[in-house]
């Protein structure tokens, strides 16, 4: 498959080039794994703490900041689309949506689970490409234990435990 991970910065980060290819290898692991059997595009915006703050009061009515946000542009459960989907003309792909990485956050985060900020990353860009396509660990208790085990089976086969 050819899919597209686009990734674009609206905030200094430490070493813009190790995120950008963290990110990038993140969610392909997750196409991949998923078997996604279509060329998909995903475009990543990294930002600061002010921006997600609010695009989640805007979008979620959440006057907070948080790590990550992902918004769809189709329907899916559990990876499976629920609507028919459209490619692309320009580039072939379909266009799964946008995943909002607050960086931030997630270095704040790191700290506090006591692991490192490309774990952190690594997770939040999983758990994200994972709600792109449907999962939800909001739903039910089954559909939490299926998204976390998919989210630390993508990480661990990528290296990125908790112990890095």
């Amino acid at each position: 498959m050819n899919h597209q991970i686009n990734i674009g910065f609206e905030t200094e980060v430490g070493d813009k080039q190790a995120v950008e290819e963290l990110v990038r290898t993140c969610a392909l692991r997750v196409l991949e794994s998923e078997n996604v059997p279509f060329d998909a595009e995903i475009d990543v915006t990294v930002v600061d703490a002010d921006s997600i703050r609010q695009l989640n009061a805007e979008y979620r009515g959440k006057d907070a900041v948080t790590d990550v946000l992902s918004f769809p542009m189709y329907e899916f459960h559990n990876g499976a689309p629920q609507e028919e989907l459209d490619a692309e003309p320009d580039t072939g792909c379909v266009m799964l949506g946008d995943m909002i990485l607050c960086y931030t956050r997630a270095v704040e985060q790191a700290a506090q689970f006591g692991h490192s900020p490309a774990r952190e990353c690594g997770y939040l860009t999983t758990h994200s490409v994972l709600h792109l396509l449907g999962y939800d660990h909001e739903r039910n208790d089954e559909d939490t234990r299926l998204m976390r085990g998919k989210e630390e089976g993508n990480l661990a086969f990528l290296g990125l435990t908790r112990e890095n």
